[in-house]
């Protein structure tokens, strides 16, 4: 009996208490968390330490300096020769069409080479779409396709100047339509120490593959900048603190007696038929003339540049 008793209390302290709930955490537990966000936005994951950098970089990225409106038109240069010579002198390429099944003479070998070595794309493509491309022009078999050129903003060369800690020395040109001044100008400044060019956006040079070939490689380093009002952009420069030169055969001035080509300056050239246009001339600062003793009644442009760019350099040397 005493045995009976015995094994029915072990039995009852087996037993397990009351159970407390959990309150539906365990059914919470089992529900999904939502989708699993990606591998930029994962904590302590790789591709979210490469986001965060470059998040970081972008806003310590300085802004991209102002462009003068629009881009200039992409431009096609036909022929053996003139794609030849473009590619030699540095002109900017993007793409070089060669018709198919061209006769493969010296000078397409020679183009063929030079876009390779310059990374060039080469297309092959039948002679009636050349035609089609060039508006029938006599190609020769070769066309190169020149990017549009991006243009500078004008204030951005007198920036740039004035953060490197010297006085602006700047060309502007009224009324230059021919692309081979505008090299020769670019040319000029940069071999005399100059900061840039200045064109108006209408009826005026661009540059060109001709710009391009007549600057002899600097227009890669000598920034040209497109004014939608050149008269605006001459009244900026005078805000700025910089004096706008005319070079006028009338200028009540000679270019010797010109002491602002010391300090920050911009040199307006005008065509060389008609000069300063009327606007341009009575913006100007002072009006100057270039001393000239022989037979010749103008200079054009490129050569006016030159003159007086050679004489602000020797000043500031």
């Amino acid at each position: 009996m005493a045995g009976n008793s015995q094994r029915r209390n072990r039995r009852t302290s087996n037993k397990k208490g009351m159970q407390v709930g959990s309150g539906g955490q365990r059914r919470r537990g089992l529900e999904g968390k939502g989708p699993t966000p990606p591998a930029s936005a994962r904590k302590g994951h790789v591709k979210n330490r490469i986001a965060n950098a470059k998040a970081k970089q972008a806003a310590n990225r300085r802004p991209a300096p102002r462009r003068g409106g629009a881009k200039g038109t992409s431009e096609l240069v036909v022929g053996r020769n003139p794609v030849f010579e473009a590619l030699r002198d540095g002109v900017p390429a993007t793409t070089l069409y060669v018709q198919q099944f061209i006769d493969n003479d010296e000078r397409v070998r020679e183009a063929l080479q030079l876009a390779t070595d310059r990374g060039v794309n080469l297309m092959e493509a039948p002679r009636p779409e050349l035609d089609r491309m060039t508006n029938g022009l006599n190609h020769q078999g070769l066309v190169l396709q020149v990017p549009p050129y991006e243009y500078a903003h004008p204030e951005d060369l007198a920036a740039a100047a004035f953060d490197d800690g010297e006085d602006p020395l700047i060309v502007a040109l009224d009324g230059v339509t021919d692309p081979r001044n505008l090299g020769a100008v670019v040319r000029s400044v940069a071999a005399f120490g100059g900061h840039g060019v200045v064109v108006p956006e209408r009826r005026a040079a661009g540059m060109t593959a001709g710009a391009w070939k007549t600057s002899a490689g600097t227009a890669a380093r000598t920034p040209v900048a497109r004014a939608t009002n050149l008269t605006r952009a001459l009244e900026a420069y005078q805000k700025a603190g910089m004096t706008v030169v005319g070079l006028a055969a009338d200028g009540e001035m000679e270019l010797q007696d010109l002491e602002a080509l010391d300090g920050p300056v911009v040199i307006v050239v005008g065509s060389e038929g008609k000069g300063l246009s009327r606007l341009v001339g009575e913006t100007c600062d002072v009006r100057v003339r270039i001393p000239m003793p022989g037979a010749a009644e103008s200079l054009n442009a490129g050569v006016a540049a030159g003159v007086v760019l050679w004489e602000a350099a020797r000043r500031r040397a």
